[in-house]
């Protein structure tokens, strides 16, 4: 059984889910707008190997296993999984929490792309961070990218990468990696191991 209590993302009745949750970004695509920037951005590491925490329905990992990178996704979220079984059904979808999740392996990299931190129940993102630290292998980078001022902030989240044993490497202003401004909203940060 999956502990869901305390979780933001679960918790918030409207939030869409599963296939409504990818229609907008069908959307986006039909209209020649590029919903790839995530995976783009990860491989510009060269990982053989990512684990996509807080995968939701698979958009970015199942665009990285199209580019021959090998991928598993968490999620503790059933209808997103599910939409992400649907659409790519020989990939590794786990259903966890990353607070728990053991996945006895270690990958390359490690990406949150999807404001995952900011959904996590408050008090517990040190511990997720220091959870999917274990899941690094030695110079893997762990890359997060989430909305500012939203209750997580990023000297919390320096914070918690340093005490999980991670060195800040590079912080970005967007996935298209636009030089990293304060007042941008929004940080993509990467740590390594």
């Amino acid at each position: 059984m999956i502990d869901h209590s305390g979780s933001r993302w679960t918790a918030d009745t409207g939030v869409q889910r599963g296939a409504d949750y990818d229609h907008r970004w069908k959307q986006m695509a039909e209209a020649g707008i590029s919903v790839h920037g995530e995976a783009d951005f990860i491989c510009r590491f060269e990982p053989a190997s990512v684990l996509d925490a807080g995968c939701g329905t698979g958009r970015v990992a199942i665009e990285l296993a199209a580019r021959g990178i090998d991928v598993t996704g968490v999620d503790l979220d059933r209808p997103m999984l599910d939409q992400a079984r649907v659409k790519a059904p020989e990939l590794g979808w786990v259903e966890a929490n990353l607070l728990t999740v053991d996945l006895g392996r270690r990958f390359d990299v490690v990406a949150l792309p999807g404001n995952v931190m900011i959904f996590l129940h408050p008090g517990t993102e040190s511990r997720v961070v220091a959870n999917l630290a274990r899941h690094l292998a030695v110079g893997g980078a762990l890359i997060a990218g989430f909305q500012l001022g939203r209750g997580y902030d990023l000297e919390q989240y320096d914070l918690d990468c340093g005490a999980a044993g991670l060195v800040g490497q590079a912080r970005y202003a967007t996935w298209d990696a636009d030089p990293w401004d304060p007042a941008a909203g929004y940080a993509v940060s990467v740590h390594r191991r």
